[in-house]
């Protein structure tokens, strides 16, 4: 089919994890340089790129159906770009599920974006095959690696895994762990300040490894403390994804000085029973757990910690399980991630099968929650009476919404705001009401001039 495009405008949707929406915004950078115009409906688009998602069954499951829904509503002069990691894992299925896409670019190909549209647009091809690499993308150029969202932004430091985690196939999509180098990651926090971001949150696969590619001993201890001279306004650094074991004294001393670095800390430790956690190929030492745990939130005073859990996982006993719950009756996290084990062929974990009921896992799940919300809750309540920073990121109806620093965007709570206050700005507020995942509050009277609600 001839196809001449003169319009050169695309339409970029991203599915998953923030890590997917910086690649998403990398690539509209590219074409956006390259004298493409972004437009902010598909309907007006002559490209249409979907960034899909392919970690477990649910994502793969919502790629598929956004894929299928573009594709089956798209004109005769748009064309259809699958990105991401579900077109590196599964290219020649998807092409077969979905004929109606026109091309697609893998997870260590997004950077030839441009020679894609380009070709596409010039009719001079039909498809783009996904790269069949096995590393990740070792040259990204000067394109900026971030996505900024109101005040707040998304930064990634590395792309690529390194670890061997029986589920996971993100290792297989994305190639081993390639770090970005400490000026690269500078310059683009430094276009953040100028831009006016008032949040940074670091992200990768694994944060706590970052540098080690680049021979670098305590590389994200390092990172952070050149940050903080580079960008002394920006409010806030966060820290997500840290790797069990690789929470170093250094790093724990670099957040307790440095008040940029909001006391906050994500560690996925997926389980915590050593059996469970030796099938899954991660680290099973508890005691290192708790001893971590226990020297960080006494170094930083008011951390917020945050985890991520998988039930169901191949083989647990009830006993395993009553393990995982009573470890969060002991730890008390602040925030709480959990998930079903997803099968995936491919992986380490295929041997074991899945032969956990998806009742029993759902039934696991609904209990650790349960428990879990009222360990929030209790976190939440310790703040009723006092202040907290809060960056506003909408307002309607008289109200305003915002997070604090113990919340990170899309994964965390918000606060709820009885007032009406700009949007972008960092506003000290009163907490009233404590719930489970969310707190409300009014703003300082100092705040709020002649009593006003109004700003």
């Amino acid at each position: 089919m001839q196809r001449t495009i003169k319009n050169k405008t695309f339409h970029i949707i991203s599915l998953g994890c923030a890590k997917n929406t910086v690649d998403a915004d990398s690539m509209a950078a590219l074409l956006c340089r390259a004298g493409y115009q972004l437009v902010p409906s598909h309907k007006q688009a002559h490209i249409i790129i979907i960034n899909t998602c392919g970690f477990i069954d649910i994502a793969k499951d919502e790629s598929y159906s956004t894929l299928s829904k573009f594709a089956s509503r798209k004109k005769s002069w748009q064309v259809l770009i699958a990105a991401g990691c579900l077109t590196q894992r599964y290219g020649d299925e998807i092409q077969h599920r979905v004929p109606r896409i026109d091309a697609i670019i893998g997870t260590r190909n997004w950077m030839g974006i441009v020679e894609l549209a380009n070709n596409l647009c010039d009719s001079k091809a039909d498809t783009f095959g996904v790269s069949s690499g096995k590393t990740a993308p070792s040259s990204e150029g000067d394109t900026h690696r971030f996505a900024l969202q109101g005040a707040s932004a998304y930064l990634k430091i590395a792309d690529g895994c390194s670890r061997a985690c029986a589920f996971c196939a993100i290792p297989t999509i994305k190639g081993p762990a390639i770090s970005r180098p400490i000026e690269a990651v500078i310059s683009d926090a430094k276009q953040l300040q100028e831009m006016g971001a008032h949040e940074i949150v670091l992200i990768a696969q694994n944060s706590t490894d970052y540098g080690h590619d680049l021979g670098m001993h305590n590389g994200l201890a390092h990172l952070l403390t050149e940050m903080t001279k580079a960008i002394p306004d920006v409010n806030w650094l966060r820290i997500m994804y840290a790797f069990p074991g690789f929470v170093t004294d250094e790093l724990i001393q670099v957040m307790a000085i440095h008040k940029q670095i909001v006391p906050y800390l994500d560690m996925p430790l997926q389980h915590a029973h050593p059996d469970v956690l030796r099938r899954m190929h991660r680290p099973s030492n508890i005691e290192w757990v708790y001893k971590t745990l226990d020297k960080i939130r006494k170094a930083i005073p008011g951390l917020a910690l945050r985890s991520t859990f998988i039930v169901g996982y191949p083989n647990e006993s009830e006993q395993e399980f009553q393990t995982l719950l009573d470890f969060i009756d002991e730890i008390r996290f602040d925030k709480l991630g959990v998930f079903k084990f997803s099968f995936e062929a491919g992986t380490p974990s295929e041997a074991l099968g899945d032969n956990i009921p998806e009742s029993l896992k759902e039934e696991r799940l609904k209990r650790l929650m349960e428990r879990q919300q009222q360990i929030s809750l209790e976190h939440n309540q310790e703040f009723i009476g006092k202040q907290l920073d809060v960056l506003v990121e909408g307002t309607g109806d008289g109200i305003s919404v915002g997070r604090s620093y113990r919340d990170a965007p899309e994964v965390d709570g918000l606060v709820l705001i009885k007032n009406v206050v700009p949007v972008g700005r960092i506003i000290p507020v009163h907490i009233t009401k404590a719930m489970p995942y969310d707190m409300s509050g009014v703003v300082d009277r100092r705040w709020a001039p002649h009593g006003n609600n109004k700003f």
